[in-house]
């Protein structure tokens, strides 16, 4: 009868220890990211950041303070945030500051109630998609990396990452005033889609050094139909950002690592407030590496992506 009595509170005793192992490794694990609503994954999600863009413009206009020098935008259903290079503690309204002011937050709510008109979101017009983060798209601001945007990994992958990129550049009210060129093999081989709506705003070039010239070049005419519209929100900003041409909107360049130049200066005609995206692994202020799975590893900028914006389709 003892020795029942003890298989018996040794078998209890074994469960229990069992259990308590259980339950600690489950407690250890982080817990699994929440899938991003169709909402988020929407075409109409970039009508929201562009809202928010426009209302942040038009609040540090009328207010005389200069633009936040913000690298990515955060947007789920409940919130948009912006994340900033260099924290500021005082946010415009209908913003407010977290984080020690390195995030600005405000309700998707609060931008559609009615309030101030906004702004021309110029100095913001290469935000675009990178992919999500768990529940939330995140966009990055590609004319804020202090050199080229390197992208590598997979070729299939790098290419449906970089489609996306260009074609959202091109149909997002965010980048409604941004300008492309594709560079070298890229402007013959498909990378935009036959089925895109053509545009203006895109053009080709057969170097580099051609595409910058030609972009300057076009930047010294007139200003294109509604620019007066941001003269203001330059001068605003002019001298603190990275943003210091007035009257010319943002220009994204794509070419292929393998027709990168790499000679000394070869870029130095890229001006502030541009951006140049580059197809596999080369010389970069950020680089970039999709993996096989769809994630996107952004390097420096450290956020997580689970799923690039070239796997939304």
């Amino acid at each position: 009868m003892i020795l029942y009595v003890l298989a018996v509170v040794l078998g209890l005793a074994l469960i229990g220890a069992v259990a308590a192992l259980v339950v600690t490794e489950w407690r250890s694990r982080p817990p699994k990211p929440a899938a991003a609503s169709a909402a988020v994954v929407a075409r109409e999600a970039l009508d929201m950041v562009d809202a928010g863009l426009r209302r942040l413009t038009g609040e540090c206009l009328r207010s005389g303070r200069p633009l936040p020098d913000l690298y990515a935008v955060v947007y789920s259903e409940q919130r948009l945030g912006l994340l900033l290079a260099g924290p500021e503690e005082t946010a415009p309204a209908p913003w407010t500051a977290e984080a020690d002011g390195e995030r600005w937050l405000v309700s998707p709510d609060d931008l559609h109630r009615p309030g101030p008109e906004g702004e021309p979101a110029l100095p913001y017009a290469l935000t675009v998609t990178v992919g999500l983060a768990g529940p939330d798209r995140v966009l990055v601001d590609l004319s804020r990396a202090a050199g080229p945007v390197s992208v590598a990994g997979p070729e299939q992958e790098v290419r449906s990452l970089v489609r996306a990129v260009v074609a959202e550049t091109l149909s997002s009210p965010v980048g409604a005033l941004a300008e492309v060129t594709l560079v070298g093999s890229l402007a013959g081989d498909g990378l935009v889609a036959a089925d895109m709506p053509r545009t203006s705003r895109l053009h080709t070039a057969a170097t580099l050094e051609e595409a910058f010239v030609r972009a300057a070049s076009a930047g010294t005419g007139q200003p294109a139909p509604g620019a007066s519209d941001v003269t203001q929100i330059y001068r605003l900003i002019e001298g603190r950002s990275r943003i210091a041409v007035q009257d010319e909107a943002p220009h994204l360049f794509v070419v292929d690592a393998s027709q990168l130049p790499r000679r000394e200066g070869a870029l130095d005609r890229l001006r502030r407030g541009d951006a140049l995206l580059v197809l596999g692994d080369a010389p970069a202020g950020w680089r970039w590496r999709v993996g096989t799975g769809g994630s996107l590893d952004t390097g420096p900028l450290g956020l997580a992506i689970t799923r690039h914006v070239g796997r939304f389709g």
